[in-house]
């Protein structure tokens, strides 16, 4: 880390403490997503903790953005500073390879051995920036997005983590340049997919607790502007869908898993009435989940490469 030479001993440290970061890691998402932790269980041994360190670390950029540090008292000038110096952390763990923050010194080992850089990280924070909003703007308000503030924060928040995944994926691998682009489309396509669809399956609490809109400009859908947003979403996750035979074999079930479990929860959310989404939070059955997995697991043992 410092430039001098590294003795056995101390590199025994360095991994045991790169252990129980990402053991941490792994604990974030056991605890925030069974969705998302069955479909990286899909994954091939060398992606799977990688996901992993990068889903710990933009889970606690969410956290410190979607309530946790209100909760805990903040003020919107305390939770600022807060997620300013985590974004400060992140960028210094990823240029040093070392973080006393435990997720954020797993995230960094990821990066480096990914190439993950600040042209994806930066516009991560700047839409976690967004949705703390500035001091200018009355709490009780309803802060929306027009559609080229919507294309930004769904950039940053989503596209960019599917970026992310994709760095991890074709790690010292050899794409063509047509495959490359259709792999970056794909994961961009399906970062957009996953967002928007959890849009309008957290309306409720989007609207109420958060006092986001992230869907209208005016801060209320329609039922003829949630069927919109649906027709897009599986427009994007056929743009996604098409990418996934390109993909290493290893991570191509975790893809369609993920793949599949939104595509259902598009339907689900198509199916329900508007009053419904902002009254509650649509999920998909375990059961049906766990069939989605399998049927994953199935089409990618039946390719040929």
């Amino acid at each position: 880390m410092s430039g001098t030479r590294v003795s056995p001993s101390e590199r025994a440290a360095l991994e045991r403490f790169t252990a129980t970061a990402e053991s941490a890691a792994s604990g974030v998402i056991r605890s925030y997503s069974t969705s998302f932790g069955l479909a990286s269980r899909l994954l091939g041994r060398r992606h799977r903790q990688h996901v992993r360190n990068v889903y710990a670390m933009v889970r606690i950029a969410d956290e410190i953005v979607d309530g946790v540090a209100a909760e805990a008292g903040l003020t919107l000038l305390d939770q600022q500073a807060a997620l300013a110096e985590y974004a400060e952390q992140t960028h210094r763990a990823m240029r040093t390879g070392y973080s006393s923050n435990i997720v954020l010194h797993a995230f960094a080992r990821t990066a480096r051995e990914s190439g993950i850089g600040t042209d994806l990280t930066e516009p991560f924070f700047s839409s976690m920036r967004d949705d703390l909003g500035s001091a200018d703007t009355s709490p009780a308000q309803l802060r929306t997005h027009d559609a080229d503030s919507h294309a930004r924060y769904v950039y940053g928040s989503a596209e960019v983590v599917g970026l992310m995944c994709l760095r991890i994926f074709v790690r010292n691998s050899r794409v063509s340049q047509a495959d490359d682009a259709t792999l970056l489309h794909g994961a961009k396509q399906l970062g957009a997919a996953f967002q928007n669809v959890n849009f309008l399956r957290d309306l409720a609490d989007d609207t109420d607790r958060l006092r986001r809109g992230y869907l209208s400009s005016d801060g209320r859908l329609t039922p003829a502007q949630r069927d919109e947003w649906v027709l897009t979403i599986r427009q994007q996750l056929d743009d996604a869908d098409q990418s996934i035979p390109l993909l290493p074999r290893d991570c191509r079930a975790a893809v369609r898993s993920a793949h599949g479990l939104f595509a259902a929860l598009t339907d689900r959310v198509a199916r329900t009435p508007i009053e419904v989404l902002y009254q509650q939070r649509v999920r998909v059955p375990d059961a049906q989940k766990a069939a989605i997995a399998a049927r994953a697991l199935i089409t990618t043992s039946l390719e040929r490469s």
